[in-house]
């Protein structure tokens, strides 16, 4: 079966006064329709990037996408013309971002903010437009939809302004929905009703999605893909069961003890990972990981490792084997 999505040997740069920061370099991953892919890691290493490429939103300079192919429905992304990626974007492949307040524009109503894509995209007539954005806005569980319709984005709480950044991605009911660290601002018990609503809504209507988080927690019960980056690598890839079960990337296995859990004791001190992720102006020649470690051998710091199987459906790039602690 063709992917809807297929991201082959990506590669973004941004050219400073200060040099070259690497920030995604050279990943590949599929979607298939309807499917979710969690991408994990944390602050700093690629995860926003590489969507913000996907979606042609680098800014130029001083940002560029240096190479690779984003294949969505055969054709590459990266060929389109400007005028043609509009099309794309919005319609075909929507983005709910971090921050709905900075994301939202203060000084228009929300209904105004969400009718512009039936308009533009749709071919809706004004009146149309609003009984539209009525339904979306109720569908997300916005209370008083027809009455808030006219409500500016200062005039919504929090959890309720990402909702209305949510009705806004799916107004033209996307093949793909990216999610960029939708729920970092929001309470925890709003964060669970973003993540059930996100999930109501892909098998509601078919969709396929990109949640990016640092947090592993959130991808267990919302993936059925997961792929850690670090430092613009992808460092493992795999079926959801397969990471959370099977960790074979020393990252992936730090992170997943840092995360808390109800079988520990309270007393037991969580899990950190020593030193800080690497300048990405200057990559280490080696595995970017390798300095931060416990499983290093010599081969780490002078060679970085391509991915390479170690299950049907599982990935990872790394010298050593962490069930035994020896070279592979």
């Amino acid at each position: 079966m063709t992917p809807l999505l297929e991201v082959r040997d990506l590669a973004t740069r941004f050219h400073t006064l200060d040099g070259t920061v690497y920030a995604v370099n050279g990943i590949s991953y599929t979607l298939e329709e309807g499917q979710t892919l969690g991408i994990v890691g944390e602050s700093g290493c690629g995860k926003s990037v590489s969507v913000l490429s996907v979606m042609r939103l680098i800014p130029e300079p001083p940002g560029k996408i240096v190479a690779g192919q984003v294949i969505y429905r055969g054709q590459d992304l990266l060929t389109l013309d400007e005028a043609q990626m509009r099309q794309i974007r919005g319609k075909e492949i929507a983005m709910v971002f971090q921050d709905p307040m900075t994301s939202l524009n203060p000084v228009l109503t929300i209904g105004r903010q969400i009718s512009e894509a039936l308009i533009a995209h749709m071919g809706m007539s004004q009146e149309q437009a609003r009984a539209r954005t009525v339904e979306l806005l109720e569908m997300v569980g916005i209370p008083q939809a027809a009455d808030r319709y006219r409500d500016y984005p200062h005039q919504f709480s929090g959890g309720m302004r990402q909702r209305v950044m949510i009705a806004m991605a799916l107004s033209c009911m996307p093949s793909i929905l990216i999610a960029d660290e939708p729920t970092t601002a929001l309470d925890v018990t709003i964060q669970a009703q973003i993540i059930d609503l996100v999930k109501a809504l892909r098998d509601r209507l078919g969709m396929a999605v990109i949640w990016i988080t640092h947090d592993l927690g959130i991808i267990a019960g919302l993936a059925e893909k997961v792929i850690v980056m670090y430092a613009g690598f992808i460092v493992e890839r795999g079926e959801v069961d397969d990471i959370y079960d099977d960790p074979r990337h020393p990252y992936t296995l730090a992170l997943l003890k840092s995360l808390p859990r109800v079988d520990r004791s309270s007393q037991e001190r969580l899990a950190t990972i020593p030193g800080l992720p690497p300048d990405l102006l200057d990559l280490p020649p080696g595995c970017p990981f390798a300095p931060r470690c416990i499983y290093r051998v010599e081969r780490c710091l002078q060679e970085n490792p391509q991915l390479k199987p170690v299950g049907l459906h599982h990935e990872i790039a790394c010298w050593v084997d962490v069930t035994t602690g020896r070279e592979q």
